[in-house]
């Protein structure tokens, strides 16, 4: 009974731990204790907010872990229900829970990073103090260097040349990117380092096949240093996380396997290596290793439930974002042979699809990704197609409805269809970020489809294929009333 009393004191001990290290400010001391910290994260909350509530315990673990940064960082909170109620509405607080960054009591950004406790601290290390961090020893820059992040750093015989203050401008934006330093220290400039930049790459990424340091050579120009930095950050094949994925563009060929440079750096890197002996050829082409757990939801989308032994599974998509999948086992001969078929455009692309219906003779046709230019691209009718998911209730509802308006207008030139969103691969031109989405396609103008935006039942789609259809309807006039049949009388 005492020791589960003791576990329990524990635990407790663990919870509050973190919470001691968020400030509770309210109306009467929020200015003047914002003041005495140099930079704050504040969380604008409400005590009966359920994705507060959620937020709070990761909230309270993130100011744990940066208790004892270097700069200070400190973690705040105002309850908008109570004493914090004028200053919320003086911040503009519509909606919780809202997290704004301060610089003593001035609000200089609203917070858009993470929301647990790992990603806000690593966020607001990254966003905290000066952008970029003056180095005064080799002692400091062998210091700042530990890291496994990228590193940029500027050596300046004036700290006010316009490239050095073209260097700060960039730290200021690029701050989340990678980590900025500067230096006007004589024992540094002796190396023969003046109004240079350096960027640094992770230790943990050497290889023999690029250089673990790259410099700058241009002109103090912030488009030309922050262009530099997005080039050489990743090296010839980066680490693609879900935190950096919008770093990679296409073409892009990524290689999917157990990715972990905390447990299993030199394993991860035997597989790294290979992908850029194969991948320093191709620099048309982006590169990159991603973690096949943290990417199942991709693996999906090119038909790959799950990824068996050790081995890398290849992925590609080319610069009109068509799949190809690297067939059979990864080498170093199989890989450079799908790289070599991949850029001459030989490869045949992967399409995930449904099989096409035996029988699509119903008033509301079925699309699938492999009958979709036959019947939606190529059809000499006007479409009007609906993007749905099977456990969507708003599409369930629907369902009744369009299957009534593809009743309705079977004799006319429009074709009525659908597609599930979720089991095939939905063309380019159709952004389909919700369920269910609707477009209406002209069929003389097959490359331009409209997003439907109109009413949901019977009579709004009636009006609007009425009024947009390319020629007019056989059954209703052009404001969707129906037209009588003309008398058999004489």
């Amino acid at each position: 009974m005492l020791t589960k009393y003791f576990l329990l004191c524990l635990l407790a001990l663990g919870v509050y731990a973190g919470e001691d290290d968020v400030l509770e400010l309210g109306d009467s001391d929020f200015t003047s204790e914002l003041d005495r910290h140099d930079t704050t994260l504040v969380m604008f909350y409400a005590p009966w907010c359920g994705h507060c509530k959620r937020l709070k315990p990761e909230y309270a673990k993130a100011a744990e872990l940066l208790r004892g940064n270097d700069p200070p960082i400190t973690l705040a909170k105002v309850d908008c229900t109570e004493a914090g109620k004028e200053t919320c509405s003086k911040y503009g607080v519509s909606g919780y829970p809202t997290l704004k960054i301060f610089s003593k009591s001035k609000m200089v950004r609203e917070y858009d990073g993470p929301r647990e406790a790992a990603g806000i601290a690593k966020y607001m290390q990254a966003h905290g103090g000066p952008a970029s961090k003056e180095l005064k020893t080799k002692e400091c820059r062998k210091a700042f260097l530990a890291t496994d992040e990228v590193s940029v750093i500027g050596y300046f015989k004036d700290l006010k040349s316009p490239l050095a203050v073209a260097l700060q401008e960039v730290a200021e934006k690029r701050r989340d990117k990678a980590r900025f330093a500067h230096t006007s220290a004589e024992s540094l400039l002796e190396e023969g380092l003046t109004n240079h930049i350096v960027l640094h790459r992770p230790s943990v990424l050497e290889n023999k096949f690029e250089p673990s340091t790259v410099t700058y050579e241009g002109e103090d120009s912030v488009n030309d240093i922050t262009d530099f930095i997005e080039k050489n950050s990743h090296g010839l094949v980066g680490v693609r996380t879900r935190e950096n994925v919008k770093d990679f563009n296409n073409p892009l060929v990524v290689a999917y396997y157990a990715v972990d440079y905390v447990k299993n750096p030199k394993g991860t890197n035997y597989w790294r290596n290979r992908v850029i002996k194969v991948g320093k050829n191709f620099p048309e082409i982006t590169f990159a290793i991603s973690n096949k757990d943290d990417f199942q939801h991709e693996l999906n989308d090119f038909g790959i439930d799950f990824v068996k032994g050790d081995k890398p599974v290849v992925l590609a998509r080319n610069s009109k974002d068509q799949k190809f999948v690297l067939q059979g086992e990864f080498s170093v001969e199989t890989f450079e042979q799908f790289v070599k078929d991949f850029v001459a455009g030989k490869l045949e692309a992967f399409l995930k699809s449904e099989p096409i219906p035996e029988d699509n003779s119903g008033n509301v046709k079925v699309a699938v990704a492999k009958n979709f230019e036959e019947l939606i691209s190529n059809s000499e009718s006007d479409v009007l197609i609906e993007f749905y998911a099977p456990w969507c209730g708003h599409c369930k509802k629907l369902a009744p409805v369009f299957d009534e308006l593809g009743d309705k207008l079977a004799n006319e030139d429009v074709v009525i269809a659908k597609m599930d969103a979720t089991a095939n691969d939905v063309p380019p031109a159709f952004e389909v970020r919700g369920f269910p989405t609707l477009f209406w396609i002209p069929k003389n103008s097959k490359d331009s489809p409209v997003k439907y935006e109109g009413g949901r039942e019977l009579e709004d789609f009636i009006k609007y294929i009425a009024k947009h259809a390319t020629e007019p309807l056989k059954g209703y006039d052009r404001k969707g009333k129906p037209v009588k049949a003309p008398s058999d009388e004489l």
